[in-house]
Order: C-alpha cells, then structure tokens, then sequence
C-alpha cells in the first residue's frame, strides 16, 4: 500500500510567508491530490487566521522572533530553537511527514531544526532579495536552498548552488490575463467607465503611512469623476479610515481583498509596500507601481525587492518618510494622465518564473520526498 504524501510547512508572522507556504500546499495538492500537507507556526502571527481559513491544519510551537530589538531576551534564543525544534521533531514524526519545509519568518526555523533532529530531508525558500534572519540561520541546515530572487543567494551560506524558482503565488494570480478580466473586475468593484483607479494596498495587516496618504489624495481627488481610490486598511484601521472619506465620492477602503485577482486586473497603478510576494505578484502581472518600501523591515529587504521593479522601469520608488499625499500626488497623477506611460511600465515588468514558482517548488519537494512526480503545469507550457 502506497504511503501518502505528508508535507510539514513552516510559515508565519506575516502574509509575505504566509501566502507563499500556502501557494506551494496548493500547487502540492494539485500534483497529489491526496497529499498530507499541514503548517507550523506561532500564536502570535496572522498564521492562526489565514491558514484554518485555507483548509489546512496549524501546529503551534513556543518560538521567540529572530529580532535584535529583544535587548537581552535575545540570550533566549537558543533555548526556544531547541525547545521548538523538539517539538516539531515530534510534530514530524506524528505526520508520518517525507519533507520538511522553511518558508522563512521565525516559525519555520524551528521546522528545520526538527527536521535535522528527525533526520528527514528539509529545503528552504527565501522569498526576500536580502534573506531573513531566521533562513540565514536555516541554510546552514539544509543544502535544499531555493530562492524567489537571484540576488539572495550572496546572503546565505550554500546559495551558490541554490535553485531559483520564482516567488510562489496564488494560482489565480499567476494565470491572471488582467485586459480579459478586465471589465469584470471593474464591475465587481464599481468602478465607473472611464475613470482611473488607484488601489493602495497596505498589505495584510494595513500601513499607516500609506492609508494616511490616501485619505489626503481622496481629499485632494474630491469632485473629480475620472479617478478612484481602492484603499486596503486592514482590519485595525477600517472603520477610523471610512469615517474620513465619508463624503469624499471616489473612495472606498475596505480591511482586506478576497479576489487580489479581481483587483489588479482592475486597477490602472498600485501604491503599495514591498513585500517579497507584492513584487512578485506585480512583476507576474504587470501592474505599474509606486513602492513604499518599509523602513523597518529587517536588512531593509523591502527596498533591495523594490529595486527589481524599478530598475526594470516598472515601478518607482517613494521612501517611507516621504510619503504624504501632496508627494504621492506629483508621482502618481502624471502617470494617469500618460496612458503611454503606464503601458511602458507594464510591458517592463519582468514575469521571470514567479507565475509557475509554486509547481517548481512542488516538483522539488516530490523529489526530496522520493514521491513521483507527476505532470505539473509548468511542464505542458514548455511542452507545447
């Protein structure tokens, strides 16, 4: 009898590892349909929401961040990687799991560390161009290294030989024709003919800054017929954000977007942060984009993945601290007057592999898991 395939996943803290992990168990179960595919992370992350909504089972461990900012708690740190390595030792070993993966945030490092106690196969992804703390610890476990940006791979120990496959994304995104759906999204999302629409998105937990910035545009755009805000809070700061643009015709924020599909085929420009998937996802698609990279975010990764875009002529840069209304209107309100503009940005982004990185992630897990490794849909496209 065929033993099934049973997968462990460690994703957490944030969507930017969250989304990826949840890409590669879709493009895993589509390979094998029966697969056993569960993640690991902490109860202090968005993992506790997003992946029980996603259909899938959440192992929690005691881990602490890889951050400096603890001060001494930072002496902690050895502790709890084994303590939570140990316990996904047996996390493992109760899933009867072939493969172990990192999609990198603090509660994958554990993942790694189990797999190494349990001696099972283990294979990272580093989705950032500058490599978190927790996968630069992780790569000096593993010799399964696969990386979203080329870049990276100077950053962690062994990257010389790791594999790029793209950042995995959402199965809708990846295949997304944004001119075919075009006027269905539109529709779904009210916007009027003819008019612009400029979608902020903040990510999954909202940005302030960038919120703040688009309640004074939505002021500043207020009486116009040709240009729509879309503007994605977050949950905290829903109901403060539509209380200000009450009255302001043109402006809707909503705490999140079930169909980021539906949104970018519809939007003409996206303000927005620069998580590793966010840049993925508009290079795939070609969505022109003003990039607000996060300031804190840890090696300043956010602004090494901006620069993709930017120097690819898709996307322009506006610092965190720079980023008011007045600002963002001098970038953005010239390139809605230049339609040439935004189809020059378009056709710059480069797709590269992100739109089939989670099946070249699958095909790699089938392997380290000796699993056999079915037709996947990459493999017709360069068939045909």
């Amino acid at each position: 009898m065929r033993t099934p395939l049973s997968v462990v996943i460690g994703a957490g803290g944030t969507g930017g590892h969250i989304y990826p992990g949840l890409a590669l168990a879709e493009a895993l179960r589509r390979a094998v349909p029966d697969a056993v595919i569960s993640f690991v992370g902490t109860e202090r992350g968005l993992e506790g929401e997003l992946i029980p909504a996603a259909g899938y089972r959440l192992h929690t461990v005691d881990m602490i961040p890889f951050d400096p900012a603890l001060g001494a708690r930072r002496y902690l740190l050895p502790a709890a990687l084994l303590r939570s390595g140990a316990q996904c030792r047996a996390i493992l070993r109760a899933q009867g799991a072939q493969v172990a993966v990192g999609m990198g945030g603090y509660p994958s490092a554990p993942v790694i560390v189990g797999a190494r106690l349990a001696g099972l196969p283990s294979l990272i992804h580093e989705s950032n161009a500058v490599p978190g703390r927790a996968n630069q610890f992780a790569a000096r476990l593993t010799r399964n290294i696969a990386v979203a940006f080329d870049r990276s791979r100077a950053h962690l120990a062994g990257g010389a030989d790791a594999v790029t496959t793209g950042m995995p994304i959402a199965a809708a995104v990846a295949r997304l024709d944004r001119p075919s759906l075009r006027a269905e999204a539109r529709r779904a999302l009210d916007v009027p003919p003819g008019a612009r629409l400029v979608l902020v998105n903040g990510g999954s937990l909202g940005a302030a800054r960038l919120t703040e910035a688009a309640v004074g545009l939505a002021r500043r755009w207020h009486g116009r017929d040709d240009v729509h805000l879309l503007v994605k809070t977050g949950p905290a700061a829903l109901e403060e954000t539509r209380r200000r643009l009450t009255g302001l015709w043109g402006a809707r924020a909503v705490p999140y977007l079930d169909r980021m599909d539906l949104a970018y085929a519809a939007a003409d420009l996206v303000v927005c942060r620069a998580g590793s998937a966010t840049v993925a996802e508009l290079a795939s698609t070609g969505l022109p984009a003003v990039l607000v990279p996060y300031p804190h975010a840890p090696g300043d990764h956010q602004t090494h993945n901006a620069r993709v875009l930017v120097e690819a002529g898709a996307g322009l840069l506006l610092p965190d601290a720079e980023t008011t209304a007045e600002r963002l209107a001098a970038l953005v309100e010239p390139l809605l007057a230049d339609p040439a503009r935004l189809a020059s940005m378009a056709g710059a982004a480069d797709p590269g592999p992100h739109a089939r990185a989670a099946d070249l992630l699958a095909r790699r897990v089938l392997e380290l898991a000796a699993h056999p490794t079915p037709s996947l849909p990459y493999d017709e496209e360069h068939a045909a």
